[in-house]
């Protein structure tokens, strides 16, 4: 048998590009991305068949050192669970800098004993091509990193270098999902994603930790899909600027949301918004598991 198959995580700071990477990898947009640290909340796997097999990536939320609230717990034990249980991982990094919080992400990956591909991401970024290869040369120092591939994830450059990389590592074996298939996450879930994505873009600056989505109804009529979604929020004042004047702020978060649902579900969907007010629901350990903030999905 030459068939490979196996699960990779990829992992890092806060706003390295997980998602983005994710995504790219798949050829489709299951995890949703911002310009704010800790868009991702979950754990999602992304499927890759390619010609030697299949990688199974698993996008996981920025491990991160700020504060110790109950929902900053959940990001990091949810990252850090991830690498644990799987067969290679990617340990996403911004050239030039390496930060405290890239040195955490490291020793998660110490620990996890699993080989790993260091992955540096953004190169197209940088404001001088110079700053690279030291860069390169020092994280070498840094760890056994089984390779070290700079890429752009936003461009795709040096992506098939990157997945000839990853499939060439993974075990031998017969792939674990079906071929057409690309997540282990539900539609339902996807739903609920896509619109806290409008909610964290549009609301970047005032409330991007403050609210949440919960899916109240999700029903198939015909080849329309049905979706109600509840938007909690922790106070009456941050409900007055999700809904905005005249509703409109909700309207827009809607629209794109239903949008987006219709290019990756491939029908057309009816969506309802509500917004209601669930006071300090980031920071109440029932409230977060009766929302889903529980635990990973198994891999």
């Amino acid at each position: 048998m030459s068939n490979r198959c196996g699960y990779c995580a990829i992992l890092g700071r806060p706003n390295v590009g997980k998602s983005t990477l994710l995504n790219r990898l798949v050829g489709q947009k299951l995890a949703i991305t911002s310009r704010k640290p800790q868009t991702t909340r979950h754990s999602i796997l992304g499927i890759r068949n390619l010609d030697q097999g299949q990688a199974v990536f698993v996008d996981t939320p920025g491990i991160h050192l700020r504060g110790d609230q109950p929902m900053n717990r959940y990001l990091n034990r949810t990252a850090r669970s991830a690498g644990a249980d799987v067969d290679l991982i990617l340990f996403l990094v911004v050239a030039p800098d390496w930060t405290q919080e890239d040195e955490a992400v490291l020793e998660t990956v110490k620990r996890a004993g699993a080989p790993v591909i260091l992955v540096v991401n953004k190169v197209d970024q940088l404001r001088s091509k110079e700053l690279l290869l030291p860069y390169l040369a020092e994280s070498a120092e840094r760890f056994g990193f089984e390779e070290i591939i700079p890429i752009s994830a936003t461009k795709g450059d040096n992506l098939e270098l990157l997945e000839k990389a990853v499939i060439t590592r993974l075990p031998l074996g017969e792939n674990f999902f079906p071929d057409d298939q690309l997540t282990d996450r539900s539609e339902r879930f996807l739903a609920a994603e896509l619109i806290r994505e409008q909610l964290t873009r549009r609301f970047s600056r005032e409330i991007p930790y403050a609210l949440t989505v919960e899916i109240e109804q999700f029903e198939e009529d015909g080849g329309l899909y049905r979706i109600g979604a509840v938007i909690w929020v922790e106070r009456t004042g941050q409900r007055m600027i999700v809904i905005g004047k005249k509703g409109e702020a909700l309207k827009a978060v809607a629209t794109q949301a239903r949008l987006g649902m219709e290019e990756l579900f491939g029908r057309k969907v009816f969506l309802k918004l509500w917004v209601k007010v669930k006071k300090s629901w980031s920071s109440d350990e029932q409230a977060l598991a009766r929302l889903g903030y529980t635990s990973t999905p198994s891999i």
